[in-house]
């Protein structure tokens, strides 16, 4: 893979160049509040069907602003998004939740419904499926989040946690094509963390685009295809993840920082780990070299 500089520090994956079709296309996105806080900064993204991407950048970098404009949340100021082949302004509410499902940061942010289950059911209803199909998903989705036990209790009495995972649960019932994740593990222990993070992964390997932002790398390393950095409003890069974890000055820029694992075999050997078992291996030919293990 070979990347290139291009204007305003920012490093992108050339290969990108060879891809076709992007699924949401973003020229020229200036986002500001009314309050004349400039979020967005002439960004350019092309997000193509599959992809398992991250979305990193310290608070104020711009990217829940872009995550909420992709799913319809706010529109934007300047510049276009097209959406499947169509304007993000000429979508209806109705289609573009089945296109794009999106999960907030803070889940009482999302969630309103006095049960569970109402939680679960309210997207389905309101895209006028039969009484049977809105069942079936409902059961299907709380089975994928081990919340079954908790269909019939009031969101506002469980932890932040499981509030997560209602909030998460409520937009796979709907079944998008695209699903953004905002911060998936805020409140969870590691355990919790990782089941959600390999539903993510397994909802990828079934044919979903995947976008999450998040402040751990960690789970970038181990989840993500491909790393979106974020700076003042701008991307400031735009890399495979393997890539984004060497590029420690436009990290730093963003104050992100490779996990100790990857940041130590590269300062060793030259080469990214993404994970301790990449690790191991990496040590093993680099200490004792032209020997094969199993």
């Amino acid at each position: 893979m070979v990347t290139s500089p291009v204007k305003n520090n920012m490093i992108e994956d050339s290969n990108n160049i060879y891809k076709i079709n992007p699924i949401i296309n973003i020229k020229n996105l200036h986002f500001w509040y009314p309050d004349g806080t400039y979020a967005l900064r002439g960004i350019n993204l092309q997000v193509f069907d599959g992809d398992f991407i991250a979305i990193v950048g310290k608070n104020g970098s711009g990217k829940t602003t872009l995550a909420k404009i992709i799913a319809g949340l706010l529109k934007p100021k300047k510049g276009s998004v097209i959406l499947f082949g169509k304007n993000l302004l000429h979508i209806s509410r109705k289609e573009h939740i089945k296109l794009v499902g999106y999960s907030f940061q803070n889940p009482d942010h999302q969630l309103f419904c006095e049960s569970v289950r109402e939680e679960l059911s309210f997207g389905p209803k309101n895209l006028h499926l039969n009484k049977k199909e809105i069942e079936m998903r409902v059961k299907e989705v709380a089975k994928m989040l081990d919340l079954e036990e908790y269909l019939d209790e009031h969101p506002f009495f469980l932890s932040k946690g499981l509030r997560l995972r209602v909030a998460v649960e409520s937009i796979l019932t709907m079944r998008p094509k695209v699903i953004i994740v905002d911060e998936p593990t805020t409140g969870q222990d590691w355990m919790q963390s990782v089941e959600l993070m390999n539903l993510l992964k397994q909802l990828n390997s079934e044919g979903k685009t995947i976008i999450f932002l998040t402040h751990h790398m960690r789970y970038v390393a181990e989840f993500a295809d491909r790393c979106i950095v974020m700076l003042d409003g701008r991307k400031i890069m735009d890399v495979p993840t393997r890539d984004a974890f060497s590029r420690f000055d436009c990290l730093e820029l963003s104050y992100a920082k490779p996990p100790p694992v990857s940041l130590l075999t590269y300062k060793l050997f030259g080469v990214v780990a993404l994970n301790m078992d990449e690790a191991v291996e990496i040590i093993k030919k680099q200490v004792i070299p032209n020997t094969s293990y199993r």
